[in-house]
């Protein structure tokens, strides 16, 4: 199973309590189920609001992953 890095930002990163973290994950979906089990409810929350990308790239949750990739959760900036 590929090896990739989840790196968390803002709000995401204070949920988690770390800025980034690898895991073993076939699909984006995979790497994120991995993510809220490990993280729990409070990250959860957060991903539900936060945009997802692969490499870059808007993610699509069924995107199939290879060693390697890196997914960003981004969450909605906040202020004024």
């Amino acid at each position: 199973m590929p090896t990739v890095t989840i790196r968390l930002f803002a709000g995401a990163r204070e949920t988690a309590g770390v800025g980034s973290t690898q895991t073993e994950a076939s699909s984006v979906a995979d790497a994120l189920d991995w993510a809220k089990a490990n993280f729990g409810d409070g990250f959860s929350a957060v991903l539900a609001a936060s945009r997802v990308w692969l490499n870059g790239e808007p993610a699509d949750p069924d995107s199939r992953l290879s060693t390697g990739d890196e997914i960003a959760v981004l969450p909605p900036v906040s202020g004024g």
